[in-house]
């Protein structure tokens, strides 16, 4: 498959595609670097020994991300990209509600218009409150604390809706 990896140079992302490489599978990595290094991808590249796509672009910006729709057959998109310090939220939330709502948006959006049903969110375990573990996705969202938590529960319900 052809897997669009958006903040594929951060920590989680290159390390899910060093696996998805390992496990043939091509890479296409969309960030801007924010978060992340751009030492990252010639690591990948170096523990894989294989080659990956890589686009330096924000992913809240529609025309950057159709233009790799448009230049790459995507059979699944795994969306790691996004602002994630809890403190900072708070002291920043339109930049977090900013970025990850719209983010989320666009790549639902390119992903409705190009036919890709494929698509693994990450998400956090705050948008399930207070609940005991073990945690499961069916559970129910709870109220969260911060706006980077609630970001992600937004994103849950964009997902939910886009996919109904």
């Amino acid at each position: 498959m052809n897997i669009l990896v958006t903040g594929g140079a951060g920590y989680i992302g290159s390390h899910t595609c060093v696996e998805l490489l390992k496990n043939n599978h091509s890479v296409i990595v969309a960030d801007n670097l924010i978060n992340s290094n751009i030492n990252a991808i010639d690591k990948i590249k170096q523990i894989t020994n294989r080659d990956l796509t890589f686009y330096q672009i924000d992913v809240t910006d529609a025309s950057a991300v159709e233009s790799i729709f448009n230049n790459q057959k995507i059979d699944g998109v795994i969306h790691f990209a996004g602002l994630k310090a809890v403190g900072e939220s708070v002291s920043k939330p339109l930049e977090y509600y900013y970025n990850n709502l719209v983010s989320t948006m666009v790549l639902s959006k390119m992903c409705v218009k190009y036919g890709v049903g494929k698509f693994v969110f990450s998400s956090s375990a705050t948008v399930y409150g207070d609940q005991p573990s073990p945690l499961r996705e069916d559970m129910e969202l709870k109220k969260t604390t911060n706006p980077y938590g609630e970001t992600k529960a937004m994103s849950e319900r964009i997902f939910t809706d886009t996919a109904n």
